[in-house]
């Protein structure tokens, strides 16, 4: 219970307004108690999805589920993510806390001055990208790794019931829906098997990832392509995903490598050129404080003296 009312305050913040949460509160007492009781009994069962899209930028395939099961994931999320954190490796940084996009980036940029030795040779970056990674996540494969790494059956039981809540008529048993927060631990879960694959079997030293992007740094562009046939029969044979094959490229830093919406070259980083006028539209289309503050915190992480100057010029316009 101690946790449930935990997980239903943090659930609470930002949201106390939305019809649904509300419609929640009314009874939050009697929906608790219940909830509570159906975990307890082993009798909880997780409800449907309500599917839309958004673009961000491109589209993308959103499922809500009902407020009850959101508490749930909640409920999961904060007994189980310290629990994995301090299983995953240090360099992968997607949805943890004290990581993120911008300290990938930083250590992105950290290993390419140590490879280079300070840019006084070629540092060679592989980048990778996974084909479809949120809807090819096998539901099997995943609840045999959660079955060898939590010991309470009923743990399992509850997770392989939130897993296996979404379906699609395609690929039944395929695929996490973007929605959830439990989508968020798993995902890190499911890659974690192959960020031990990088470190432990190809003993690769220099390696970042952020959710299904990943980048390895070496002097030698040679041995880096001899690390994607390895990579991909990994990815296909022990957690059934592909590479992109128009993603993974082999580049020097010098040439400029595009990572998590920047464009890195050895001494600077520039804001990817479509992220950039997509943020000058939006910008145009609502100049407001709030909003035009947060893109110039957005690109305080990078070298961006122009693009502020522009953002001044057009705020000074609209």
């Amino acid at each position: 219970m101690e946790n449930l009312l935990a997980a239903w305050r943090e659930f609470l913040r930002g949201k106390r307004h939305r019809q649904d949460v509300a419609l929640f509160s009314l009874h939050l007492t009697d929906n608790i108690l219940l909830l509570q009781r159906e975990l307890a009994n082993r009798t909880y069962r997780h409800g449907p999805y309500r599917a839309f899209k958004i673009n961000d930028p491109k589209p993308r395939h959103i499922h809500k589920a009902s407020v009850r099961d959101r508490l749930v994931h909640h409920v999961i999320y904060r007994v189980l993510y310290p629990y994995f954190d301090s299983k995953f490796i240090f360099d992968s940084f997607s949805c943890r806390r004290g990581k993120g996009t911008h300290r990938a980036m930083n250590r992105f940029q950290q290993y390419g001055r140590q490879v280079s030795r300070n840019n006084t040779r070629t540092a060679w970056i592989l980048k990778g990208d996974i084909r479809k990674f949120f809807a090819s996540i096998d539901h099997k494969i995943l609840r045999d790794i959660l079955s060898r790494q939590i010991r309470d059956n009923d743990v399992v039981r509850l997770l392989g019931e939130v897993i296996g809540s979404f379906q699609t008529k395609d690929k039944p048993n395929i695929g996490l829906p973007l929605g959830n927060l439990t989508s968020q631990l798993l995902v890190n879960i499911y890659l974690n098997e192959f960020d031990y694959f990088i470190k432990r079997k190809l003993k690769i030293a220099y390696y970042v990832r952020y959710a299904d992007d990943f980048v390895i740094i070496s002097d030698d562009k040679r041995w880096l392509a001899n690390q994607i046939r390895p990579i991909s029969d990994f990815l296909f044979n022990n957690l059934q995903l592909q590479l992109h094959s128009d993603k993974v490229f082999i580049k020097s830093l010098a040439s400029g490598v595009d990572f998590l919406g920047w464009v890195h070259f050895p001494r600077h980083r520039v804001l990817r050129t479509a992220t950039k006028r997509r943020m000058l539209k939006r910008i145009i289309e609502n100049p407001k404080p709030e909003s035009v503050n947060l893109y110039l915190g957005l690109i305080s992480h990078g070298n961006s003296y122009k693009l502020r100057e522009r953002i001044a010029n057009l705020c000074d316009f609209c």
